[in-house]
């Protein structure tokens, strides 16, 4: 434990980008952010930290659709990332975790009210680096049925995956997929939960990217993922479930 102060210590002297979670407010002023310390991180150690970037709109019209991005490419050595919503009736939004890609992804989430939405991102030291920002809505995304649930369209369509690579013009590959799933988050009466649990990317070799989404993520999900430069396939199998056992597994070329 005094080795991991002092430790702390000196991340904190040396970068101007990080906190203490313990000894600083919470930049975004939640009076939950206690809460989520405990639930996610338990007496691991916690920093706010500038360089996990955390990209949503101030303001959603649409709370069933918040699109969000989450950058903690200019840590080094990120093994996962877990991004949670302080008010949501379900917190926990998705995790993942960089192979070959960067640790960087976008998507869209379900929120019920106006809630700091957080990315937390554990380097290889063990330390939690955590950024967000307020989203304010309407609310009540996590409560309303699906679109899909009610089309007997999605029952031929189920886990279908539409996507494309395109290079970043020097900076890596570009990978955007969308998958046909209803994502019920179970709060809505009568609609049991009914979610994709986890997706893998994947080239002929490498292993690029896992992802555990949860009920939060909007219907139809859809995923951008950049590649880190040098990484270069010439097409990426997605594999992955939903909490049904029903399966993922298709190829995006470009």
């Amino acid at each position: 434990m005094k080795l991991a102060s002092l430790l702390l210590a000196g991340m904190l002297a040396l970068s101007p980008h990080i906190h203490a979670a313990n000894d600083a407010a919470d930049p975004l002023e939640s009076a939950r952010w206690g809460d989520m310390r405990k639930e996610f991180f338990g007496d691991q150690t916690v920093v706010f930290d500038t360089r996990v970037e955390v990209t949503a709109p101030l303001t959603a019209e649409n709370p069933m659709n918040v699109p969000v991005a989450v950058n903690a490419a200019a840590l080094p050595d990120v093994r996962e990332v877990v991004v949670f919503a302080d008010f949501n009736p379900i917190v926990r939004i998705l995790e993942f975790t960089p192979g070959a890609a960067e640790a960087s992804l976008a998507f869209r989430i379900k929120l019920q009210q106006s809630s700091p939405v957080r990315a937390a991102a554990r380097t290889g030291d063990g330390v939690w680096h955590v950024g967000g920002t307020w989203v304010t809505t309407t609310g009540g995304g996590c409560t309303v049925p699906s679109t899909g649930s009610a089309s007997p369209e999605w029952q031929s369509r189920l886990n279908e995956v539409n996507g494309r690579m395109w290079s970043r013009q020097g900076q890596g590959e570009r990978v955007r997929l969308r998958i046909i799933h209803p994502m019920d988050t179970g709060l809505a009466p009568s609609v049991p939960a009914f979610h994709i649990e986890s997706l893998v990317l994947a080239d002929e070799k490498t292993e690029l990217m896992t992802i555990r989404t949860f009920e939060p993520v909007s219907e139809n999900p859809l995923f951008t993922i950049d590649l880190a430069p040098g990484t270069d396939p010439a097409r990426i199998r997605v594999t992955g479930r939903d909490n049904n056992g029903n399966r993922i597994n298709a190829w995006v070329t470009r």
